[in-house]
């Protein structure tokens, strides 16, 4: 992802934002049924799903409900938000990433060996992290009730992304909209592994096969992402359930699983169901994020490198 020392240019701004954009939206539309059952799991629990003996019995199962219940398009519930909200996302996120590594090098934040220092990749992704949740969070709030309103069929559901944003800002206010906030901002400290990690495995493999890291293989890409995302899922993954709970109970205001902050959200769901509710549908969520961490980066990287080829270089100054 390093575009030299001297921070990236506007066509370089331009690149990322394009692979950003367009590697966010191939993921989603990948693994958008997976992400259906994992925010299932993480409102509801196991009592709406069926029984079963293994996870990958569970997921299976959980994708023949769906089906049964709620037609082939009951497994994409959610895509249009989802990727409604990650090409600003990733575009955002990975533009500003870059831009401020760009900015942390040329103030001499780096190591002994002249690459962008641990302390400065965390600081650059959480900052694009903060923005890109700030901004996006609105959608992601729709895309959750999208994807559970199927489960409450005492509700009047949301017959498009217009029509949940317009009913939540009647309905609950601004504050609907960006229901969940905190806990995604708290969900910074994911990129602020993530990223880092990326970066790091990416220098290893570069220095062990003799290359630099902008002409690593796709093979290698995969692996760095995949370790990467691993990692920062399983040590943030409660702020995750947090987060989907609070988005979601605007369709249960009046039950008693309502929550009226985040403090309340994690008090009663460790009081019902223990340190394990926090990880309810982690195993889920392992396999839908690490084959879309795969592909987003992964994809990232190649678009990004074909554009590089095919867009006409600036002309550079000293």
């Amino acid at each position: 992802m390093s575009r030299g020392s001297h921070g990236p240019t506007p066509r370089d701004l331009f690149c990322n934002a394009i692979a950003g954009a367009s590697a966010g939206a191939i993921a989603a539309t990948f693994v958008c049924p997976l992400d259906v059952i994992k925010t299932r799991f993480q409102v509801h629990g196991l009592r709406h799903m069926q029984p079963s003996a293994s996870h990958g019995g569970l997921i299976l199962s959980s994708l023949e409900r769906i089906i049964k219940e709620e037609g082939f398009r009951g497994l994409y519930r959610g895509l249009s938000p989802t990727i409604l909200a990650l090409l600003p996302n990733w575009a955002v996120y990975f533009t500003v990433y870059e831009k401020l590594k760009g900015l942390l090098h040329s103030h001499g934040a780096v190591d002994g060996n002249n690459q962008l220092s641990v302390g400065a990749n965390v600081i650059a992704a959480s900052c694009a992290g903060a923005a890109t949740s700030t901004i996006t969070n609105p959608l992601w709030v729709v895309k959750t009730r999208l994807q559970t309103q199927g489960l409450r069929p005492d509700v009047i559901p949301y017959t498009s992304i217009y029509s949940a944003l317009v009913r939540i800002l009647h309905e609950e206010g601004i504050r609907g909209l960006y229901s969940g906030l905190l806990p995604a901002l708290a969900g910074v400290s994911h990129v602020a592994i993530q990223f880092p990690a990326y970066e790091r495995i990416k220098s290893y493999l570069a220095r062990e096969e003799n290359t630099t890291v902008d002409k690593l293989s796709a093979k290698d890409l995969a692996i760095a992402s995949a370790s990467s995302k691993v990692l920062a899922s399983t040590m943030t993954y409660p702020h995750e359930v947090v987060r989907s709970r609070l988005q979601e109970q605007g369709h249960a205001r009046d039950s008693s699983n309502h929550y009226t902050g985040v403090a309340d959200c994690i008090k009663k769901v460790f009081q019902k169901e223990g340190f394990p509710g926090f990880y309810r549908g982690c195993a889920t969520n392992l396999l839908r994020t690490t084959p879309a961490a795969v592909i987003t980066f992964t994809s990232y990287e190649m678009i990004q490198r074909f554009l590089h080829q095919v867009l006409p270089p600036e002309h550079e100054h000293s």
